[in-house]
């Protein structure tokens, strides 16, 4: 009986949380690139990626509702080395609410230098970002690339999803960015509602471990 409630309340969460998308995607769609969060399979996908031997904290950029943020803490990740950076405030009590223990900082992640500073302590050692980059300009993204490697460091690793299932979500070839970083795409997570792959980008010369890359 008990598992029964849990299944139901699990459920009725979900579709809140898709009428919550579907609403802020409504008033802004420029600010939320989907009208659901990431599914389960996608979200266990991209923290898998992050290496869990590498200090720092991990900075996750376009939470939502916290599908991403559970799946991080569920690959043994502690509250305190997660640093969530959402726009909406609407999220942002959500996620208070959901993840005690877990620092919030409501801001632009496309500004993440000013948004961050002052606010983190010590080294970063991952970027997950589930923004919604292809619907913003080039110049945009490689701002966001290059703040992000200036705050990890060389070593540091970017992961993005995206449900452009051809290319890089950032531009590797633009101007500024062709050979000073690498990507590398995942294959595409089909269990994903639409389907969508995970890129990880390093700075060239910085490729870390090889095993998850």
């Amino acid at each position: 009986m008990l598992q029964k409630k849990h299944k139901l309340n699990g459920a009725h969460a979900s579709l809140a949380d898709n009428a919550r998308f579907i609403r802020q995607w409504i008033e802004n769609p420029r600010l939320i690139g989907a009208v659901s969060p990431s599914g389960k399979a996608l979200a266990k996908a991209m923290a898998g990626f992050v290496d869990l031997d590498r200090e720092g904290a991990i900075i996750e950029l376009g939470p939502g509702t916290g599908p991403v943020t559970q799946a991080l803490l569920a690959r043994g990740i502690p509250a305190e080395r997660l640093v969530l950076v959402e726009y909406e405030n609407r999220f942002c009590r959500l996620l208070g609410e959901r993840f005690p223990g877990v620092h919030i900082v409501q801001g632009d992640a496309y500004g993440l230098k000013a948004t961050l500073e002052g606010k983190v302590e010590g080294k970063i050692a991952a970027v997950v970002s589930s923004l919604p980059l292809l619907v913003r300009p080039e110049r945009d993204r490689v701002e966001l690339l290059h703040q992000s490697f200036e705050l990890m460091g060389d070593d540091g690793l970017f992961i993005q999803f995206t449900y452009g299932l051809t290319k890089s979500p950032m531009p590797l070839q633009a101007r500024g960015v062709r050979g000073a970083y690498v990507g590398k795409g995942s294959a595409p997570i089909m269990l994903n509602i639409p389907p969508a792959r995970v890129w990880r980008y390093r700075k060239a010369g910085h490729a870390g471990k090889p095993v998850r890359w």
